[in-house]
């Protein structure tokens, strides 16, 4: 049969394509160009696919895609565990949209990846596979028996891509693994299993370490029209523009470099991630300062628990299911609020608040909120407003509720 790749023209990707190749398998490989930030020119994974064997390969243009979607997780929040932005679970999704019709063009029905049965890629390929196209099979060589009897992990990977001299870069002296896109890169498994390797110990591949940032505080500004940014520094912006710029000014000051994470896997395991999104942590914390102008406290208590929610849905491939759905339209009122400029100081990975404005649907008022005058709040008032929660206060007290 035909099968229809999913590669990023990796260690896995050279070895998968080769050993279907080897077993009679017929490969066309298909490439999401995410912007990755660790190719130099996407266009050579074609070059690299054929090489194993395939068929053809296939590069589709995903990075508007993707860069609509990181919007998306901006607008909601949506960091897993200790601060990850999801930057490889989006991508999963938006690859395997972007694909599969390209697929369907080829009248290929079967989707193979290269992700381990034993981490989360494999849930995203699969669940994204099955909702937007039932009528697909998906093929994971690293469930199947005969795929495992002969690669236990890198090691022998590596073997067999260096005895049929094929192109990967990986090697056995290769401290961990990349997964890269526009948004951020993943690092995991090496010498990053050691919770004894700092996180630090990574050589940054879409900025510096805040260490190494400049000693001088640059300023950043952003305006969003409806929860997307529309300007940077003055300058208008696309979505993917945007988090171009976002990235390089964030990357340069170490905003979101060497972000450390042990977390849950949804298969049950921990384990332990090294992350980089500059882009992402800059436009999402400056979003961030924006939503504290705008949303009320209940409005507030809404928003943080569909934040969480939508996180842990794309974090288990879940992004395109009808609950996904629903809790992005439950918030869509207060992203269309979002309006407005927010001006931050960056200075060695931290990201402080600078200034705002702009801001039509602001609840903040100086006046209201001053403690130099009176204003439109008058102090007085508040003695009504103690004498009815004092009722409540007391009554508990005199049942016995209260603890000291």
């Amino acid at each position: 049969k035909t099968v229809g790749a999913a590669v990023s023209g990796g260690l896995d990707s050279c070895t998968i394509t080769k050993w279907l190749v080897d077993n009679g398998v017929k490969v066309v490989c298909f490439t999401a160009d995410l912007g990755q930030p660790d190719e130099r020119d996407v266009s050579e994974i074609r070059e690299r696919m054929l090489a194993c064997g395939a068929e053809d390969a296939i590069i589709v243009d995903a990075k508007d895609a993707l860069a609509e979607a990181g919007i998306r997780l901006v607008q909601c929040q949506a960091m897993y565990e200790g601060g990850y932005w999801n930057t490889t679970g989006i991508a999963r999704h938006v690859t395997v949209k972007a694909l599969l019709p390209e697929m369907e063009k080829r009248g290929v029905t079967i989707l193979t990846h290269g992700a381990t049965g034993r981490g989360n890629d494999q849930v995203r390929f699969q669940l994204a596979t099955n909702m937007l196209n039932p009528h697909f099979a998906v093929y994971a060589p690293w469930r199947d028996p005969n795929f495992l009897k002969v690669f236990g992990g890198r090691k022998e990977m590596i073997d067999f891509c260096q005895a049929h001299n094929l192109p990967i870069t990986a090697t056995h002296e290769k401290p961990y693994s990349t997964d890269a896109n526009l948004l951020g890169l993943t690092h995991e498994a090496g010498r990053l299993e050691s919770l004894k390797t700092p996180a630090g110990f990574i050589t940054p591949g879409m900025g510096v370490h805040p260490k190494d940032a400049p000693d001088d505080v640059e300023h950043f500004t952003v305006t969003f029209a409806r929860g997307t940014p529309v300007e940077v520094n003055g300058s208008p912006v696309t979505s993917l523009q945007g988090l171009l710029e976002a990235n390089r000014i964030g990357g340069r000051n170490g905003v979101g470099i060497g972000i450390h994470t042990v977390e849950n896997r949804f298969v049950g395991i921990k384990s332990r991630g090294v992350y980089e999104s500059p882009g992402m942590e800059l436009l999402g914390k400056c979003y961030e300062y924006l939503l504290q102008l705008i949303l009320d406290r209940r409005a507030r208590r809404h928003f943080d628990g569909v934040a969480t929610t939508i996180a842990e849905q794309i974090y288990q491939g879940y992004w395109f299911d009808a609950a996904t759905q629903a809790l992005l339209a439950s918030i869509e009122p207060l992203t269309n609020l979002a309006s407005g400029t927010i001006t931050v100081a960056l200075y060695k990975g931290n990201v402080a608040f600078h200034a705002s404005g702009g801001a039509p649907h602001s609840l903040y008022s100086e006046e209201t909120a001053s403690m130099e005058a009176i204003g439109d709040f008058d102090h007085a008032d508040s003695e009504g407003f103690l004498a009815v929660l004092g009722v409540g206060a007391r009554a508990s007290a005199v049942a016995g509720q209260t603890q000291e």
